[in-house]
């Protein structure tokens, strides 16, 4: 399945992209905030033919999908999708450096809400993220996601979680326009 957006495209991964999938995943300004950092190339490669038989929707299973750049389809980052049940997924989203800060999480990530909120008719999206992601924070935010955990003034020696309903996402233009 591959979604087109105005600058992007989100896809498989491949065999190609193992390189650059390691280039970023292993680089300390990415690694620092993610859960999986690849040890080599070859353990990207590895990654990239798990995903091969991933089928969405598929109960306990990330379903990770490439980000690329619409006209040449480079490799720039890489969203996954975590089914929790049949009503939660869980998101999670790496970019390369020198693609952040250029509005491509936020376009990657608005199209993924809308395939699983419109598509998939999942009812909640979560996001956890470290607290020290700022950035990350201000993306989901910026995307009308609401903390749930933990709440304010609690210690943060764990996640920040973030959830979004469907009805949120999908309320009408003129009551609340997130995009």
């Amino acid at each position: 399945m591959e979604i087109v957006t105005a600058r992007l495209r989100l896809d498989d991964l491949r065999r190609e992209d193992a390189e650059a999938l390691f280039t970023y995943r292993s680089d300390p300004e990415v690694a620092r905030w993610q859960g999986w950092q690849p040890a080599s190339i070859a353990e990207a490669a590895g990654f990239i033919e798990t995903q091969r038989p991933v089928v969405p929707d598929t109960h306990g299973t990330w379903w990770q999908r490439a980000i690329r750049l619409r006209d040449d389809g480079e490799l720039i980052g890489d969203l996954g999708l975590h089914f929790l049940d049949d009503a939660t997924v869980e998101l999670g989203i790496s970019l390369a450096p020198a693609q952040q800060r250029r509005g491509h999480a936020r376009e990657a990530v608005e199209v993924m809400l809308d395939f699983v909120f419109g598509g998939l008719h999942k009812q909640r999206v979560i996001a956890a993220t470290d607290p020290g992601n700022v950035a990350c924070r201000r993306l989901l935010e910026g995307l009308g996601m609401r903390r749930i955990a933990p709440s304010p003034g609690e210690a943060r020696d764990g996640d920040v979680v973030y959830a979004l309903q469907a009805g949120d996402w999908l309320a009408p233009a003129d009551a609340d326009d997130h995009r």
